[in-house]
């Protein structure tokens, strides 16, 4: 019989404390969750990048539904804990839900502080510490007006820069003389006013607030020196408190926040606490890495182990802005028995500062170059005596030993247990180890196996580094080149900041990202265009001037300047009428080559390209469509005759193959893209070396992906099995759908999915059935504007819909 396991609260740290729980002993507990939000899993410290328009929050969510139903967990989504019994050993919802415990763990977290100020319960007034928060702020960032973000440290900054990315007018106001005071000291935080001023965001320090404006609903801050500032919206993210209230009415222990001993027991032995509402050791937590070693340690009590302690260590602090790099760490006060060190570049602004007390790093603050950071945090756990490098410290560890400069030198120096990530305690033996011992090769193995730079991400260029010192030149990140001489930047790079600008048109991309010619090159142009279609495909015109030839025309150039056409055949399956068709075609444009290609098709090679418009013509009277076999897109659906005819079928393979192209055709993609449905085992479609390939097995449909049979030979991985059609083709349309948002421009399903991993496109297209359901409706929403049919205006009398992909079609439509 398991043990009934209950925890309120879903944040990172008790959806971290399962992660390992389940690890350690997976058939202990039958576990239920009550969440107050009315959500999944989500990554909290990623909400700035999704204010911004860098993320969204599908991407952040960390565990989705399908998680959960996969190992036996029951979530309450919006449900908030009113009251623990402990004599009886339950808790009992707010919805009257009471469920038993034999272990309970509180994680409810912190509430935002509110000024007491008047007008702070005004419409228009919100806090910054859920979706909930960022999606109000989002709906206010529509009208591009004035917003007031009160408070200069971590949350204040992020939330002032994501409203600016957003088209608000922003200004920060702050109490302290400098921005982020108590992480930063004075020089550094001048520097980082200059450099949020420099984003367009205006920064008012010593701002003290005496009242927020309006009538009905915000208008304006009053400050206490009577200057009063225009404002549509008001945030306020001027600190946290521990949310104790259940607790303390429970009778359990608090004080600042739920006190608990080294293993987060608290004043009740069958009651653990993690999180930002736990108080360990006198301290209580806003940042995530020493929220993710209580979940490590809680997991460990829970499990039955004794070894497990929680131990405080500094936590390094980072801004998560584009294009500001900071960090601090330890103790950075003043004192008369200690001594600094100082670098400052102005015109790089550089600054640097090392707080040295008996010859020992106790405090580091680092600001437009932070690559040491990690160095400087291990010297200072360690109490490393630098006495001997005391000249040279200030240049960091590249420097130290001769004035070695190179950054790989320096990050092989590291002792293994040096921490590389600090938000999930990663340290460089783990992550070369793990490279090592799993041949991995991509960034995104590494944050899948280990978590390194999995979370905040300011990690990634020393994770790198470690790659490279463990590949050697076999690492080469395409990440990490440019696209082409135009730019020094690579693809994901501008994609991300095409969405996170909001740029939709070439001219545009070129003009914020600093192109370095004026239009461009056959390299870029065809990838911006494709990245731009992808994210804005009802706002976007597609640009054909900036595809390939072979798209321009619908058909495919040959050696001696001819083309050759390639209608499309749904699954193979043709007619009589149409081989007439295909036959007068022939006679009538003296077409000198027919050929059945290998996606079970009919090519016409050898035709002129001034007959290509009457050719596309004659084939559009008698029904047919571009086969597309030039486009970087769908071209075949690979079909076997399947249930209807053979005896070996188990499913109806060609109507499904069918029901897929249909539905999917037309859709641009970062390459092409082939299909194959096979309707058993025996595989006479060759699905399991396609880009997306189906299996019909007894039970259903085994879906394949990432296979490959051109100059790479690569089998598919199984992604999973799903029982119906209709859930087929919805995980299809869904993985297709992750694969253009996220695929880097002529980069294929299997080189895209190596990248990613296997597991995490499990994860977010099988697992989660929300971002699944999303991908789906994206992909859906994107073939309505899909330019599919260019030669239809030359087809008299016929329905435009009939040239048209069953997605774009309303759900009447399509039957018909």
């Amino acid at each position: 019989m398991r043990e009934k396991l209950v925890i309120i609260g879903n944040g990172m740290a008790p959806g971290r404390m399962l992660e390992h729980l389940l690890e350690a002993a997976p058939d202990r507990y039958q576990i239920t969750i009550f969440n107050a939000e009315p959500r999944v899993n989500y990554d909290r410290i990623m909400l700035s990048p999704v204010l911004s328009g860098e993320k969204t929050f599908e991407e952040i969510v960390i565990h989705g539904d399908g998680w959960y139903v996969e190992r036996d967990i029951m979530l309450y989504k919006g449900h908030r804990i009113v009251a623990i019994d402990r004599a009886a050993k339950t808790v009992t919802s707010e919805h009257g839900e009471t469920v038993a415990y034999d272990k309970l763990v509180i994680a409810t977290g912190s509430v935002p502080f509110i000024i007491p100020v008047p007008g702070s319960d005004l419409p228009g007034v919100i806090t910054y510490r859920d979706l909930d928060d960022v999606d109000a702020m989002l709906l206010a960032a529509q009208s591009r007006e004035k917003a007031v973000v009160i408070g200069g440290g971590l949350l204040g900054l992020e939330a002032a820069a994501g409203l600016k990315a957003r088209g608000m007018d922003v200004t920060v106001l702050h109490v302290m003389p400098t921005l982020m005071e108590r992480q930063l000291d004075a020089a550094a935080g001048y520097l980082l006013q200059k450099a949020v001023e420099a984003r367009g965001i205006e920064v008012l320090t010593k701002a003290n607030t005496k009242a927020i404006l309006g009538e009905g609903r915000v208008e304006g801050v009053e400050l206490a020196d009577g200057t009063i500032i225009p404002a549509t919206l008001v945030v306020m993210a001027v600190g946290i408190r521990p949310n104790v209230a259940v607790a303390k009415e429970a009778g359990l222990e608090v004080g600042r926040g739920i006190v608990t001993d080294e293993k987060m027991v608290t004043s009740d032995p069958d009651i653990l606490s993690v999180g930002e509402c736990a108080e360990v050791g006198g301290n209580v937590y806003g940042l995530v890495a020493p929220l993710y070693e209580m979940a490590r340690t809680a997991a460990a009590t829970l499990s039955g182990s004794q070894d497990k302690r929680f131990v405080h260590s500094d936590t390094p602090t980072k801004l998560k802005v584009t294009g500001i790099d900071l960090y601090s760490v330890g103790d950075f006060a003043d004192g008369e028995d200690r001594e600094e060190i100082v670098l400052r570049d102005a015109s790089c602004g550089i600054y640097k500062r090392v707080i040295l007390k008996e010859n020992r790093v106790i405090g580091t603050v680092l600001f437009g170059e932070t690559s040491d950071g990690a160095w400087f945090n291990d010297l200072k756990k360690k109490q490393t005596d630098v006495s001997e490098m005391r000249d040279t410290l200030i240049f960091g560890q590249a420097f130290q030993g001769g004035g070695n400069a190179d950054p790989l030198a320096a990050v092989a120096a590291l002792a293994d247990d040096a921490e590389i990530c600090g938000c999930n305690g990663v340290c460089k033996g783990k992550i070369v180890s793990t490279v090592t011992s799993k041949g991995l090769t991509s960034l995104d193995d590494v944050r899948a196996h280990t978590k390194a730079s999995a979370s905040c991400g300011t990690c990634t260029g020393l994770v790198e580094q470690l790659m490279r010192l463990s590949l050697g030149d076999s690492y080469n990140p395409a990440a990490v080149q440019p696209m082409c001489s135009c730019t020094d930047l690579g693809h994901d790079d501008v994609r991300r900041l095409i969405k996170a600008k909001g740029l939709k048109t070439i001219p545009a991309v070129m003009q914020e990202l600093e192109w370095k010619t004026s239009c461009g090159c056959a390299k870029c142009r065809p990838a911006l265009n494709y990245y731009l279609v992808a994210d804005w495909p009802d706002e976007y015109a597609d640009d054909y001037q900036s595809r390939f030839v072979n798209e321009r025309v619908h058909a495919n150039i040959q050696k001696d300047g001819t083309y050759s056409v390639v209608p499309r055949m749904w699954g193979g399956m043709t007619s009589s009428k149409e081989l007439r068709a295909i036959a007068d075609v022939v006679d009538k444009f003296a077409i000198p080559a027919v050929k059945v290609t290998g996606g079970q098709r009919i090519d016409m090679l050898g035709i002129r390209k001034e007959d290509l418009p009457a050719v596309w013509a004659d084939l559009g009277e008698a029904g047919f469509v571009s086969g597309q076999a030039y486009a970087k897109g769908l071209r075949t659906v690979k079909t076997c005759v399947g249930s209807d005819w053979c005896r070996f079928g188990t499913q109806d393979s060609t109507g499904l193959g069918i029901r897929i192209e249909k539905f999917m055709w037309g859709s641009w993609t970062p390459a092409k893209v082939k299909m194959g449905v096979s309707g058993c085992p025996r595989n006479c479609a060759e699905a399991t070396c396609k880009d997306v390939g189906v299996i019909c097995v007894d039970s259903g449909f085994e879906i394949h992906f990432a296979g490959a049979a051109g100059l790479d030979i690569k089998g598919t991985e199984i992604l999973g099995s799903v029982k119906t059609e209709d859930e087929a083709l919805e995980v299809i349309v869904a993985l297709t759908q992750m694969y253009r948002e996220q695929g880097r421009y002529l980069e294929r399903i299997y080189k895209w999915a190596k990248r990613i991993g296997t597991e995490e496109i499990r994860r977010q297209v099988l697992d989660d059935f929300d971002r699944r359901k999303a991908y789906f409706d994206r992909f859906v929403f994107s073939q309505k504007f899909a330019q599919v049919d260019p030669w239809s205006e030359r087809v008299s009398g016929k329905d435009k819909h009939e040239f048209q992909p069953m997605a774009a079609l309303s759900l009447q439509q399509a039957a018909e």
